[in-house]
């Protein structure tokens, strides 16, 4: 497995993890942060303590999808990836010979003949 294979893995796990804290988050207060702690103040750490989990989780995710894409364009720069461009099936296009101009034959009917 190429390194090229293993930043893409870890590239994928790590938007959907982001994708899945984003969704929990809800702009208007709802979502987990007040279904969690809307009871009670002291239920799983609080309202306060969830948000403040999501949006550092949140940053933490994007920051470490960014480095990681980084990452994965260096490995393809080292030219570690050679599935990605296939040099060898890249051909230099062949130019044809230039055209011979033959004489065309001469017609030969009958009425040449008599």
């Amino acid at each position: 497995m190429t390194t090229f294979n293993i930043f893409l893995f870890l590239i994928v796990i790590v938007a959907f993890l982001l994708i899945v804290v984003i969704m929990v988050q809800n702009p208007k207060g709802g979502g987990l942060s007040s279904s969690l702690g809307g009871g009670g103040t002291q239920q799983l750490g609080g309202v306060q303590k969830t948000t403040d989990f999501l949006d550092k989780s949140t940053w933490t995710l994007a920051g470490l999808l960014l480095v990681l894409i980084l990452l994965s364009n260096l490995s393809i720069m080292d030219g570690e990836v050679s599935s990605v461009i296939d040099t060898e099936a890249i051909e230099t296009p062949v130019t044809p010979a230039p055209a011979v101009d033959t004489p065309a034959p001469a017609p030969t009917t009958n009425e040449a003949q008599e």
